[in-house]
């Protein structure tokens, strides 16, 4: 039975939720306080983009928001040109403001759907994805989506994923819920926890970092690393 999502969240309402949380996006010392060790997987994703990539020119960071993994990379890697994709307006403007202060390459932002990406083939040496594929649907998103990073990135080129997570057996499956929310409750608190759960019931659909791992592999992706999981979170990637 394939899964139900016309009870989800549209693009539209995700769109709006982000419009108005760019001040929690914009740390670039903690990241994204939701997500289960935000600051180490922020640094082993652009230290693994510069050990793979040390000759890159032109990053592509989808679901930027605020620009963290961006900024982050400019400290590793000077001055590349930057492509930042989000569907807030608001993030983006904050984005570009806090980017184009780090680099002398080129910045561009584009409000849009990552489903409706079009790039040059081989445009880029690396991609981000932070927190952001989890808002992919059914399988035909997922496998358009993983095209498209394939054909968008040069040979050799690399992308980097940071994201929740699930898991396919029920039981581990509750284990990391639970632990998830014992999370929630330890920064924030029984109502923060409450209102987190409920925004990622309502908003997301993460698939398991095995079902990616196939994926990547499935696309195209001749090398495929996991550089970081706990919990319901992981940070992983391929090379082209």
């Amino acid at each position: 039975m394939k899964p139900d999502y016309s009870r989800k969240s549209t693009v539209d309402e995700i769109r709006e939720r982000f419009d108005n949380d760019v001040e929690r996006f914009s740390n670039l010392d903690t990241g994204q306080q939701t997500t289960i060790d935000a600051p180490l997987t922020m640094d082993l994703c652009t230290e693994a983009a510069k050990y793979v990539n040390p000759n890159a020119k032109d990053l592509l960071d989808i679901g930027c928001g605020a620009g963290n993994y961006t900024l982050k990379m400019l400290r590793k890697i000077n001055d590349l040109n930057c492509t930042l994709v989000d569907l807030s307006m608001p993030m983006l403007e904050r984005a570009q403001s806090r980017v184009s202060a780090e680099t002398k390459g080129t910045v561009k932002i584009i409000q849009q759907d990552m489903r409706d990406l079009d790039f040059p083939e081989e445009s880029f040496d690396a991609i981000f994805a932070a927190a952001t594929f989890h808002h992919l649907r059914d399988d035909a998103d997922w496998e358009n989506v993983f095209k498209k990073m394939y054909r968008f990135l040069k040979p050799g080129g690399s992308i980097w994923i940071s994201d929740l997570i699930t898991h396919g057996n029920q039981q581990l499956k509750q284990l990391f819920e639970d632990r998830y929310a014992a999370y929630l409750d330890s920064i924030g608190g029984p109502g923060y926890r409450k209102k987190v759960l409920d925004y990622v019931e309502y908003e997301d659909t993460p698939r398991s970092l095995i079902y990616q791992l196939d994926l990547l592999r499935k696309t195209g992706f001749k090398e495929v690393e996991i550089l970081h999981k706990n919990s319901s979170m992981a940070a992983f990637g391929a090379i082209k």
